[in-house]
Parts: C-alpha cells; sequence; structure tokens
C-alpha cells in the first residue's frame, strides 16, 4: 500500500491578495458562484450594450481540450470570447491575463482570479513558465483556455504579428485552436480610452486546427502561430 501523504493547499497561510496571483488554484464553491454570476450579468450587459453576436459557436470542441485565439485590441476581447464559452464549460475555462497588469493590484486580482478565472502570465521575466502553467491547464480532456497570441492590444485595430507561443502550446500536440476574429471591440474601446462606447461587437468563430504532425522546435511553433494568424485574417474577411 502506498504511504499516505499531506500535501497542504499552498495557499492556506498565504495572504489572500498574494494567493490570489497562484495558479492553479483550489476549486471554491463560492467563487465558482461568483464566476457564474459574473458571467450571467456580463453576457447580458454585452447583449444589451454592445449588441454582441457570436457566430460559429458550434464550432467549439465538445470533449477535445482547445485553445480560443483572436486578435486583440480592446479590453471587450476577453469578456466577448468568454460570452462564446457554452455554459456547462465555465468552470473549465480559464483566461490568459497579463500578471504585471491584471494582477498588479488587489482588487484587479481578484477580479482577475475569481470573475475571469485568469491564468497570471509574465509577459518579461519568464514566459516559458507561464506557457507550461497553461499547459497544465489544457492537460485535462474538455478544458478550454483563452489566448490572444498577440501578447498586447493593437494601437490601431490592425492585427500584430502572432507569436510562437501559441505553437508552444499546440504544436505536437492533441490540442485544438480555434480561431476568431473579434469585429467592433475597437471601435468601442480602443486603447487609451476610459470609458466604452455602445458599438455593435460581433465574434466570428472558425474551425479547429490541429497541430499534432507539427514538429516540437522552434522553426514548427512559429508555423503554428503563423497558420493560426492567416486563419483569423480570413475570418476577418468574412465578416
Amino acid at each position: 500500500m502506498k504511504d499516505w501523504t499531506y500535501d497542504p493547499d499552498p495557499t492556506i497561510e498565504k495572504p489572500l491578495a498574494e494567493s490570489l496571483t497562484l495558479f492553479p488554484r483550489e476549486k471554491d464553491f463560492f467563487f465558482s458562484g461568483l464566476r457564474y454570476l459574473w458571467n450571467f450579468l456580463l453576457r447580458a450587459w454585452l447583449k444589451m450594450y454592445f449588441r454582441l453576436e457570436i457566430r460559429g459557436r458550434e464550432q467549439l470542441p465538445k470533449a477535445e481540450s482547445y485553445v480560443l485565439v483572436a486578435n486583440h485590441s480592446s479590453h471587450l476581447d476577453a469578456v466577448a470570447l468568454s460570452s462564446a464559452i457554452p455554459w456547462r464549460s465555465i468552470g473549465a475555462t480559464f483566461s490568459v491575463a497579463a500578471k504585471d497588469y491584471f494582477f498588479s493590484s488587489f482588487f484587479r486580482s481578484l477580479f482577475s482570479a475569481v470573475c475571469a478565472n485568469a491564468i497570471p502570465f509574465e509577459r518579461h521575466k519568464n514566459p516559458r513558465e507561464s506557457l507550461e502553467l497553461c499547459a497544465d491547464a489544457l492537460a485535462v480532456s474538455g478544458q478550454a483556455l483563452i489566448l490572444f497570441p498577440e501578447g498586447t492590444r493593437s494601437q490601431d485595430g490592425t492585427i500584430l504579428t502572432f507569436k510562437p507561443g501559441i505553437g508552444f502550446l499546440t504544436a505536437g500536440t492533441n490540442r485544438l485552436v480555434v480561431p476568431a476574429y473579434i469585429s467592433g471591440a475597437y471601435r468601442a474601446w480602443p486603447k487609451g480610452k476610459c470609458c466604452p462606447r455602445p458599438k455593435k461587437v460581433t465574434v466570428r468563430i472558425g474551425k479547429p486546427l490541429s497541430f499534432q504532425s507539427v514538429p516540437r522546435t522552434k522553426e514548427g511553433f512559429a508555423q503554428a502561430a503563423k497558420t493560426v494568424e492567416q486563419e483569423v485574417i480570413k475570418l476577418q474577411g468574412e465578416l
């Protein structure tokens, strides 16, 4: 018989502000309830204020783990994509959020961890370690990750070059990539503006992509990222 060992929750002796920045997190029914409530209110607000329209939701995998990616030009992008996730999958969906911004204060950390179920991503110090955390989040079938491969918001709404991190997560694996294009979010809430305007926002979801045959090399990661970027650009032309 295997000896039993006690592994305490790593957050148990840490202040709440610090524990919010850790990942993975222990499941908490209270926080899970808040997350569902937040999503209900968020979807209602997006529908009424921005006339949010989701096209192609049926493309989202039902059983396989996948990464949902899109262009990034507004703070509305993440909440628009999360609104495309079926209700049954909210608890199994994670957003990738820049640690230096979304976890820079207690209230931002609280919102990011509880409402967005966000993974704190180190964009500058150790991005590879953060990518490993993202891979861990996709290790269980049926889990989803919301990721913006550009790495930052576009200043003028144009699509920036996708970084190879998306290839690191999916090349040579059975994880799927679901491309999407978000239209209208830049006009509604561009970078640098404090208040969003009531412009129509549309999310167009494309067919899942597989990179299982792509080698896990630097070149393979770049190849996968370029393919995903091209698919997002194609979806832009369909709106």
